[in-house]
């Protein structure tokens, strides 16, 4: 059992760094989180493996970890950078697009972050997502719908951009 889950980490390690970069915005906060999070598959790892759903545990792990987080510090602002591409697709190119990008990203809310981070960068399904956060299905393509057009109004140029890009297509 402990080889499985060494060999586990050892393949979705760099997608839970991602993921925990990107709900945090903090590279520094995203290794805590990534740390914590194995700890914790790790304690129900059995349990978790006779399910069948280790990555899915993880990730519901994480994003409770994440508003936990978020909860727990007083309204401080996080310095959020684009990362320079994920998994093959395109960010802003300039650097005016990209500070506009992250202010806009900034003024989201943390459930807002984490459904776009599940949905656009983790590429769950609606319903997974839904299963990962707790929540409802409807709630999260609301989420979603919100937190898209809140990236339009806050940063229209760059997102304007993005809707024309097939790789990254934002509905």
């Amino acid at each position: 059992m402990r080889q499985d889950f060494e060999s586990w980490v050892h393949a979705r390690s760099q997608t839970l760094a991602r993921s925990a970069y990107l709900l945090t915005g903090d590279v520094h906060l995203a290794e805590d989180l990534v740390q914590e999070t194995l700890g914790r598959v790790a304690q129900h790892w059995d349990r978790v493996l006779r399910k069948g759903s280790p990555n899915a545990y993880a990730h519901q792990v994480m994003n409770n970890l994440a508003i936990d987080g978020w909860r727990r510090r007083s309204r401080r602002l996080y310095e959020v950078t684009a990362p320079e591409a994920v998994d093959g697709r395109s960010v802003p190119d300039s650097p005016v697009e990209r500070v506009a990008l992250r202010q806009a990203l900034l003024r989201l809310t943390p459930k807002q972050r984490a459904v776009l981070v599940l949905r656009f960068y983790e590429d769950y399904t609606e319903v997974q997502t839904a299963h990962l956060l707790g929540c409802s299905t409807s709630t999260v393509k609301s989420q979603t719908r919100h937190a898209l057009q809140r990236l339009r109004d806050l940063a229209p140029d760059v997102l304007a951009e993005f809707d024309d890009r097939p790789e990254v297509a934002l509905p």
